[in-house]
């Protein structure tokens, strides 16, 4: 069925595969493109996606490949399964790159493809790192020939598809979220890596202390190839001792790994982490709230941007259960954008705690938004005779404002009046907070309404 499939370390120039490379070039390779999977049983992660009876295992065991997506964070595995995919259907990999190969090399490996099915009968896995930096006629290249089954499309982008990869090319594939590896999914590669003599560190005397390895296997953030480069780093940078052993101790480590970069770009995180931000203060939980906005601090984000989003929420969940919650969020906007970082995360923190730890009502944005469909349907209403301007000359002739009542001037400086013209109700008060009071007072006002409404004489017969 088809050649060999071709090694694992075929590498791309150009976005060109150039075939096998020498024993001498391999050695010099990372370790973490050394220590590649090179095959499921390697394959460390994405149990969701690959592990024992889970769709796409299912369909790389019994060869019904079409075109896939891969979606996720650096080091997850994305180019790893591509190529196992290839090897596991003896297909041939062909590699091109979204921010270096063009159109002349895309036609070039689709016509090889072309030609290689007809002769050979082999099929062809098109890996396309860093997809969605093709542009629309790009990707629209690739159409015909996925669709017809030429080649396999393999796709692998590290932004959400669904905004970034024209939707003809996502409707003819399947989907596929890669997530960050665990803690223990890292440490089993780090250990997996010193006692291959092979292709890791095996053939090197090394003994890694258990605080480095979680040290590693923590701030690599979910990255396989952070963590393993990391190691390979202190490995040929620790000098042995006098018994030639290599002691990766946890000094080593730290001085291994770089801080870790927050994922964080101006697409899909950007947004998930503000709406986790938001989700956790709506939810009641400053902690949570807290280190999302940490990670918002860290990343670099605009404090102005995170205080917006405070100021609604303080409106939109907090509301008249605690008003203060706006005021408070309103001042630490004007407090942020005054001073900036690194001081604006105080009294940033100050406003997600006292959202976060406040009685919640969403009766505000209900209401409002009930007046609105009313009005953007057509149900529009007239506005009253007697609520009508009536400060200019004229207006007493058309009899706007006539039988007005002040409010003031009546007990309570409130007093029965029909202000719409229709019976609406769109604000419902909580019980939560300070809106109970409100929604007192305003059971007695609607009370009086409506009795007064009961006693209006109906029209004569």
């Amino acid at each position: 069925m088809g050649s060999e499939p071709d090694d694992l370390f075929g590498k791309a120039v150009g976005g060109r595969e150039v075939g096998r490379i020498s024993e001498d070039e391999r050695r010099r390779a990372p370790l973490a493109a050394r220590m590649r999977p090179r095959g499921l049983g390697e394959f460390v992660g994405q149990a969701h996606i690959v592990g024992p009876g889970q769709l796409l295992r299912r369909a790389i065991e019994a060869d019904s490949i079409q075109s896939l997506i891969f979606y996720g964070p650096p080091g997850t595995g994305k180019t790893s399964l591509a190529q196992i995919i290839a090897l596991q259907t003896r297909s041939k990999f062909e590699r091109l790159s979204g921010v270096e190969s063009n159109v002349a090399d895309m036609r070039r490996v689709l016509g090889a493809a072309a030609n290689r099915l007809a002769n050979t009968g082999q099929s062809t896995i098109l890996f396309i790192d860093e997809i969605h930096r093709f542009n629309k006629a790009q990707q629209d290249i690739l159409l015909p020939d996925v669709e017809g089954g030429i080649v396999r499309l393999i796709g692998a982008t590290t932004h959400n598809p669904f905004f970034f990869v024209n939707s003809p090319l996502v409707s003819r594939s399947r989907i596929f979220e890669l997530r960050p590896l665990n803690r223990e999914d890292l440490r089993l590669l780090l250990e997996r890596a010193l006692r291959d003599a092979e292709r890791g560190l095996g053939q090197l005397r090394i003994e890694a202390e258990e605080a480095a390895l979680e040290h590693l296997a923590e701030l690599a953030d979910g990255d396989a190839r952070a963590a393993l480069n990391a190691l390979e780093i202190a490995a040929l940078t620790t000098p042995a001792d006098k018994g030639g052993m290599i002691r990766i101790d946890l000094n080593a480590a730290e001085q291994s790994i770089q801080k870790k970069a927050v994922v964080y770009d101006d697409e899909d995180a950007h947004y998930d982490t503000i709406s986790a931000f938001i989700k956790s203060m709506r939810g009641s939980d400053p902690d949570a709230a807290l280190y999302w906005l940490a990670k918002m601090i860290h990343a670099g984000e605009d404090p102005r941007f995170i205080a917006r989003r405070i100021v609604i929420h303080a409106a939109e969940d907090v509301g008249l259960a605690d008003p203060m919650a706006l005021v408070l969020a309103s001042a630490a906007f004007q407090a942020a954008e005054f001073i900036g970082w690194p001081e604006a995360r105080i009294p940033l923190a100050e406003a997600a705690i006292y959202i976060a730890t406040a009685p919640k009502s969403n009766s505000a944005v209900m209401a409002i938004d009930g007046a609105l469909k009313d009005v953007e349907s057509g149900r529009t209403l007239p506005v009253p005779e007697h609520l009508r301007d009536s400060s200019y000359r004229g207006a007493e002739r058309l009899g706007h404002g006539q039988g007005y009542q002040y409010a003031h001037d009546f007990p309570g400086h409130f007093v029965v009046q029909d202000y719409l013209g229709a019976d609406r109700r769109y604000y419902e008060p909580t019980e939560q907070g300070v809106e109970k009071k409100i929604k007192e007072r305003l059971q007695n006002w609607r009370e009086e309404m409506a009795k007064a409404k009961e006693q209006k004489p109906g029209p004569q017969e």
